[in-house]
């Protein structure tokens, strides 16, 4: 299995025995939809709901902290995914959340792990089978890995304006990143961790949400002026849209990634760090 599998694959793949679809699915706090209600609607046969939103370390003094390995844990064992499952996760979201699903994923050690590419707007607008209600699956015994040395702190990115040993990537829009317009999803100004280089999301994306090709995506990157020889932090407003980012480099073949969980939820409200304004130095 791929890590990107498109909606024909899935298809014929979807009653595996070892094969689970999630949706992941997870909107801004302004967007008035519920993301478990619009599953229950409808949703890929045989999905089930993974309920994004509450998988958060709420003890953690990062806003919307990326969850602990026992709550994943125990979350994809009241889903029935077992330790080996072939996992495919999907969205119907415009902030693209499976990828931080998939990215928690990655984090405790689950690699069969792929996003429907285009996910359920692509699924639906092809007039494939969908399910309504709820859906109960049997509990099994889910055994997290350890965690990956991948996520940093404000502690690290506060070191690496010194070192530069990291490229810091922000995947916010340009007027958030240049501080042309304030950040109202978090209320707090725009601007940017120094030295940050910008690649919006949404242009990862074709208009009918499907990935760009692999070419075009190392186009984007390049232009982005990201460097081929130095590891990557990928970070946005609150670690949600940064996880787009690091779906897209890793389907070009860059692992050397981490991701800043605080994000500029966590950097912009903190007066003491520095800021910067404008386009990428």
């Amino acid at each position: 299995m791929d890590s990107l599998v498109s909606t024909d694959w899935l298809a014929a793949h979807w009653g595996d025995e070892d094969m689970v679809v999630l949706d992941a699915s997870k909107h801004l706090p302004d967007v008035e939809r519920d993301p478990r209600s619009d599953f229950e609607k409808a949703h890929i046969p045989g999905a089930r709901f993974l309920d994004l939103a509450s998988l958060t370390d709420t003890a953690s003094a990062v806003p919307g902290a990326l969850p602990r390995r026992e709550q994943l844990a125990d979350r994809l064992g009241a889903l029935g995914v077992g330790t080996d499952s072939r996992i495919v996760l999907y969205d119907d979201s415009a902030i693209k959340s499976a990828a931080r699903a998939w990215f928690m994923l990655r984090l405790f050690g689950h690699d069969r792990v792929a996003i429907l590419d285009g996910g359920w707007a692509k699924w639906r607008s092809e007039d494939r089978p969908v399910e309504s209600g709820s859906v109960a699956p049997e509990e099994v015994v889910y055994e997290a890995r350890p965690e990956r040395p991948i996520v940093r702190t404000k502690k690290d990115m506060l070191a690496n304006l010194d070192s530069g040993v990291e490229q810091v990537v922000d995947a916010r829009d340009a007027d958030r990143f240049t501080g042309a317009s304030v950040d109202t999803v978090h209320d707090l100004p725009g601007g940017h961790i120094p030295g940050a280089r910008n690649l919006f999301f949404c242009d990862l994306f074709r208009e009918d949400g499907t990935y760009r090709t692999l070419p075009e995506l190392r186009a984007a990157v390049a232009k982005a002026g990201i460097e081929p020889d130095r590891p990557i932090v990928a970070s946005c407003g609150s670690g949600m849209t940064a996880s787009v980012v690091l779906f897209a480099l890793h389907l070009i073949g860059r692992d050397d990634t981490a991701l800043y969980d605080g994000s500029w939820a966590e950097w912009g409200a903190d007066a003491d760090t520095p800021k910067e304004l404008g386009t990428a130095s």
